[in-house]
């Protein structure tokens, strides 16, 4: 990193500064920098590209790796090629509104995503006791089903990086039968935009419980398979075992969670040190290993898979055994009627439309206003955060008392956790960097934002 003065008007002192306080630009080194430094050295070294196109990156990433012979010696991260800019779209929407975007950061964990960013809200609302017991349930159950699919593209897409295509095609069959619980419950396979401030968009359709039980059985099945293929496959053990190693002194340094933090013997896991949305209700256990390297990690997964399934029957028992709201009373917060969609699947459905309209005049002016210009959060901050396939997932938000958000920001544990490459690339293989990658198991979406 380097910095230098600047007087031109991109670094013109801003309002509050220190008069005649000197504007600093930092700007990081790239490949230029790289090889005129070994130029410059008469070092004999081979610095290459990973990427930003590299198949093995699970988005768009770029890694500059500076090599030895077969050996990495310096492994850098570039990021920000995909970035979104949804964090400060969202100060432009309302409330509501904005579960529409943040859903979209990282695309495999979409309902956490929102999840996180409504129980922010809600804490700042000061309603997190007011959400009704079924709508915090039917959140557990799509997470932890969430929480799976996860795992599963993790799998899949590190077997395929491997060269194990039919650990890819199991991973996504399988990843498939859960989707289709998500599309028949919201609508949509991702980016669902779910659950909203308050509870959920609606309850489960008819006929999801009976489609729930007769999944999770396949599911479990199909993760079995996948152990069978995997854990005690020579092959795979010797491309990741010691491999992407990295202790418990590194992931504190560095602020890693998630199973990376798990896979070396700590079981932090905030659905027990700081629980939320009901979680301590539920009977699971949080897997540890203490291998600290690719293959504990791999390993966990499938464990947490398994606890995760656990989870889902117990809610999916709790669900069956009766009936309520899905939404917050308040009507100040809640939307007036359920959402349901036309029988051609598009639009509003008759029965929607006439429970709005058939109230009173009021009553429909109401919605109109709360629809278009969304509810109110009184000024102040809060923060929350919750546990998400690959660790820590947290959300500010700050209001200035209006409809939108004067500020949101994620915590997203992608970003934390690909601080590690360097630590678990160097030193080893080039063939190993794309194992290492894999067991972070970052997604590009929800690092950039």
């Amino acid at each position: 990193m380097s910095t230098q003065a600047t007087n031109d008007v991109y670094g013109a002192a801003t309002p509050g500064d220190a008069e005649g306080a000197p504007v600093i630009n930092a700007f990081g080194g790239d490949w230029d920098d790289v090889s005129q430094e070994a130029a410059a050295l008469h070092e004999e070294r081979i610095v290459v590209n990973m990427g930003p196109q590299h198949p093995s990156t699970h988005g768009v990433l770029r890694l500059i790796l500076e090599l030895d012979g077969e050996t990495v010696t310096e492994a850098r991260a570039g990021i920000g090629y995909l970035h979104t800019g949804i964090e400060k779209n969202m100060e432009y929407r309302t409330w509501t509104q904005g579960v529409t975007f943040c859903t979209r950061m990282d695309y495999v964990m979409p309902l956490f995503n929102e999840a996180v960013f409504c129980l922010a809200v809600e804490k700042a609302l000061g309603i997190t006791e007011q959400v009704p017991e079924r709508a915090q349930v039917i959140r557990v159950l799509m997470m932890e089903l969430n929480r799976i699919t996860s795992h599963l593209v993790a799998l899949a897409t590190g077997g395929m990086e491997m060269g194990a295509t039919t650990v890819m095609t199991i991973g996504f069959r399988e990843r498939e039968r859960i989707l289709s619980i998500f599309e028949m419950v919201t609508g949509l396979r991702m980016n669902n935009a779910y659950i909203r401030p308050g509870g959920v968009a609606q309850d489960l359709p008819a006929g999801c419980i009976d489609q729930l039980r007769e999944t999770i059985p396949l599911v479990r099945k199909g993760i079995g398979e996948l152990e069978k293929l995997l854990m005690e496959n020579p092959i795979l053990k010797g491309r990741t075992v010691d491999v992407g190693y990295l202790d418990l002194t590194g992931c504190i340094a560095l602020g890693l969670t998630g199973p990376v933090l798990r896979s070396t013997g700590l079981p932090h896991d905030l659905r027990k040190s700081d629980p939320y949305c009901g979680y301590e209700t539920y009977d699971f256990d949080v897997p540890v290993t203490d291998t600290c390297d690719a293959y504990g990690r791999l390993k966990l997964r499938v464990e947490e898979m398994h606890e995760s399934l656990k989870i889902a029957e117990q809610a999916i028992e709790r669900l069956d055994a009766g009936s309520g709201p899905v939404m917050v009373e308040d009507k100040k917060i809640a939307w007036p009627a359920q959402l349901a969609v036309g029988a051609d699947g598009q639009g509003n459905s008759l029965d929607h439309i006439r429970t709005i309209m058939g109230e009173s005049m009021e009553s429909l002016i109401h919605h109109f206003k709360l629809v278009t210009e969304g509810f109110r959060v009184p000024p102040g901050q809060a923060y929350a955060a919750v546990e998400s396939p690959k660790g820590e997932l947290g959300c500010h938000v700050v209001s200035d008392g209006g409809t939108r958000p004067y500020r949101a920001h994620f915590r997203d544990p992608s970003f934390n956790n690909l601080q590690a490459t360097a630590a678990m690339a160097e030193g080893g293989a080039v063939a190993d960097v794309i194992v290492a990658v894999a067991s972070i198991d970052p997604v590009m979406g929800g690092v950039d934002r």
